[in-house]
């Protein structure tokens, strides 16, 4: 299987480490040798930050709320999307285009060869 990798922005709406709030570019990883079950955010700043996603939970995110220990997943309005990580220092939220993380996913379901949901 193969690796899949998107370059995109998002919008950071808060950040633990009050840096630039403008879009900046993320990286989004899936590799599905190294976690079949698990999308990597890679965050840019001062102390880049790579954050661990499960794939379901980022699918169920976009279409209702939804959440497990220090990531929450929700859509906001109908054209995006937040993901919010919970650390001891505090919650970085940040905000994708919805389609952008459609797109990726479908992607990641490829590259494991799994059926595509209805």
């Amino acid at each position: 299987m193969s690796a899949v990798e998107q370059h995109t922005r998002a919008h950071i709406v808060t950040d633990v480490l009050d840096e630039d709030r403008g879009a900046v570019p993320v990286v989004l990883r899936y590799d599905p040798d190294r976690d079949p079950h698990c999308v990597r955010m890679a965050l840019p700043g001062a102390a880049p930050r790579e954050w661990a996603v499960a794939r379901d939970l980022l699918e169920q995110g976009l279409h209702a709320p939804a959440g497990r220990g220090e990531t929450r997943v929700w859509p906001c309005g109908r054209v995006q999307t937040v993901v919010e990580f919970h650390t001891a220092r505090g919650v970085s939220v940040v905000q994708f285009e919805t389609r952008t993380l459609t797109r990726f996913l479908r992607r990641t379901r490829a590259a494991a060869a799994e059926p595509v949901p209805h």
